[in-house]
């Protein structure tokens, strides 16, 4: 039975899995890295060790399977940049989502007439994530990097040159730069235009369903592989979520919480949401992923957790343990509520000057409400953008839940609680992953036969629905009455 190993290279570590014809999982591997913070607002990982990972978890995958894989197919974070000289050398450390120094740029763009125009052609909103923004800033800011650059690339991009010594890039994990049409499916003009480059200074685009061969040589022995196995393009990890929860159907949204979180939906044509507050990305031919991502997820609880609690606490505390003190913590947190933007915000405000506050502070409030009020301001900026998506691309009739955060039932039925809808939970090891390994399958046209295995659903207590009301209420008002005062700070 042929298999095909599946790589999701995340923002905080690289899982590599293994998947047979019956879509049984037989090896997996993950392998972790870090991100650094030199400046505030900056975010930055370095790419080198981000290939190790990769290298690592398919040697170590390929070395339980014995036998070579059918293929090995690729998913990516998105809205990662680096620049490239003309030796194949990184002139900078890849700069990632999370990345906020480009924000004057995006101020003095987003006052323009081109920032809608650049959103409904590229599927992207203007916002500091956009590589179209960290390239314009290099040009404005570190002009040595931006005229010594031979090509601007993403960490997909860079994992792919040391196998195949080429500049390649798909549709989709390219239709989250700012920089691709996503109706043309070509480099986008007026994109290329604002960042003063050449298409000749971006990757190769080919369709995310393409068979790329070719391994070097010396990459498949450390691999451990053919040099003729075959590696299929891959999309992006927002992407491949919504088909590795095979929720292509209409009406079906995926959510995701890992480091930071997402509410997606398939559509079939490229929809833009007129007032700017969601994505669109292309997937495969015919298939578009539209919804709404937020920089602040699971990133948050960690920065909680590392800043106050552990100092709060007489043995060392993980995220586990504080999330159960936490969601014992009565809905509502007794009235305070939180914006989490501690990394500023993309879905539904699309702002990289926001910042973290907590509102309605009182004597009785303790730890435990601040970090239950984090996870109640994560789910009501979730269910913000899920109205958003509802209002542009139609009515959401089921939610499958994915990412880090599933592993906390009682996190799943809060997100239940304040949506007031069913959580649907598949037993997939990684949905990113799956995906790419879905794909994989579809492009060699083998057949499969996969079996979903029972949906855990979290029905939604009504005895919250008001309670997470009345807050959602005064949430949506939160930010509206403080995004004037965040940039002068």
């Amino acid at each position: 039975m042929e298999y095909i190993i599946g790589v999701d290279m995340g923002t905080s570590s690289a899982k590599v899995i293994a998947v047979r014809q019956d879509g049984k999982v037989m090896a997996n591997s993950q392998q972790e890295y870090s991100i650094s913070q030199p400046e505030p607002g900056h975010s930055e990982q370095d790419p080198e060790v981000i290939l190790m990972a990769v290298k690592s978890g398919i040697r170590s995958v390929a070395t339980i399977m014995k036998d070579p894989p059918a293929a090995v197919s690729f998913s990516t974070a998105m809205h990662s940049i680096l620049a490239m000289d003309q030796e194949g050398k990184a002139l900078t450390p890849l700069i990632i989502w999370a990345d906020n120094r480009s924000q004057p740029v995006v101020d003095r763009l987003r006052n323009s007439p081109l920032s809608a125009s650049l959103h409904q052609q590229s599927g992207t909103p203007v916002h500091a994530m956009s590589p179209l923004c960290k390239i314009i800033w290099w040009k404005e800011q570190s002009p040595e990097i931006y005229n010594n650059t031979a090509c601007f690339i993403g960490i997909k991009e860079y994992v792919f040159y040391h196998f195949f010594g080429r500049y390649i890039t798909d549709h989709s994990t390219a239709s989250a730069t700012g920089l691709f049409n996503i109706h043309d499916l070509t480099w986008n003009g007026p994109s290329l235009e604002a960042a003063g480059i050449t298409a000749a200074q971006l990757p190769e685009l080919v369709s995310s369903n393409s068979i790329i061969e070719g391994l070097l040589e010396s990459v498949a022995q450390e691999l451990g592989i053919p040099a003729t196995t075959k590696f299929v393009a891959g999309a992006s990890d927002g992407c491949l979520a919504q088909l590795g929860s095979r929720a292509l159907e209409k009406g079906h949204a995926t959510l995701t919480i890992g480091t930071s979180g997402a509410v997606r939906m398939t559509i079939d044509q490229p929809l833009t949401d007129p007032q700017g507050r969601l994505f669109t990305y292309v997937l495969t031919p015919g298939y578009f992923v539209t919804g709404g991502a937020i920089n602040n997820g699971g990133v948050v609880l960690q920065w909680y957790l590392d800043s106050f609690l552990q100092s709060a606490t007489e043995k060392p505390l993980n995220v586990d343990a504080g999330l159960q003190q936490a969601l014992s913590t009565a809905p509502g947190a007794e009235g305070l509520l939180c914006l989490p933007y501690l990394n500023g915000e993309r879905a539904p405000v699309w702002d990289g000057h926001a910042k973290g506050a907590f509102i309605g502070v009182q004597p009785q409030h303790t730890t435990w409400h601040f970090m239950r009020a984090l996870l109640e301001g994560m789910a009501f900026g979730l269910f913000s953008i899920t109205e958003a998506l509802e209002e542009t691309a139609g009515k959401v009739d089921k939610i499958f839940v994915s990412g880090g955060f599933t592993n906390s039932a009682e996190w799943v039925q809060l997100m239940a609680d304040v949506f007031q809808r069913p959580m649907y939970l598949r037993n997939e090891s990684d949905a990113s992953a799956m995906g790419a390994v879905l794909l994989g399958f579809q492009t060699l046209q083998l057949e499969t036969a996969f079996t979903i295995g029972r949906e855990k659903v979290f029905t939604p207590q009504t005895e919250h629905a008001e309670v997470y009301k009345r807050a959602y209420t005064v949430h949506r008002k939160l930010y509206s009455a403080l995004k004037d005062v965040f940039p002068l700070f």
